[in-house]
């Protein structure tokens, strides 16, 4: 699922003219940590982040850029609750052309910076977060009911009913 939110992210931001080149071959080279560095979600349980996403029986963690940074390889069973938060960031670096040492074995000739550049002077980024039950039948979306607009966010902060 991380993997299949970042081909939707990136097929976004070819769309959008801030890539360019094949998204197979961005997917290959991992070129979706660039703008996605988190995991797509976790587990819930005590702690907001629940431990137990990789147990023994479970596929070992991955150490690849962005892949590593997913919080299990669990099969998720039934009445789990997990997160689900894909997000998509234009971080400074790319802005700047400051690139950490981290960075360094990316090929950012599929980066667009100038346009980039024009997304970032708007929104550094966006990550919206759903809080899911997974059932037999499929899942229970927990977080359905919260602001996800700019227009109820911001009746959301002013105090105001923004269901209305």
């Amino acid at each position: 699922m991380h993997k299949l939110a970042e081909r939707i992210t990136l097929t976004g931001l070819v769309e959008l003219g801030l890539l360019t080149g094949d998204v197979n071959e961005m997917m290959e080279k991992r070129i979706g940590f660039i703008f996605q560095p988190h995991g797509l979600g976790h587990l819930i349980g005590l702690d907001t982040h629940d431990v137990g996403g990789y147990l023994p029986n479970c596929p070992e963690r991955s150490k690849l850029p962005g892949l590593k940074n997913i919080r299990t390889s669990r099969i998720i069973e039934p009445n789990t609750i997990v997160t689900i938060e894909p997000g998509c960031y234009f971080r400074d670096f790319l802005i700047n052309g400051e690139v950490p040492k981290e960075f360094y074995q990316f090929d950012l000739s599929y980066l667009n910076v100038e346009k980039i550049k024009e997304y970032q002077a708007e929104v550094a980024g966006i990550r919206i977060e759903d809080v899911v039950l997974v059932t037999e039948e499929g899942c229970e979306n927990l977080s359905f009911d919260l602001p996800r607009t700019v227009e109820e966010i911001e009746t959301c902060m002013a105090g105001k009913d923004w269901r209305k």
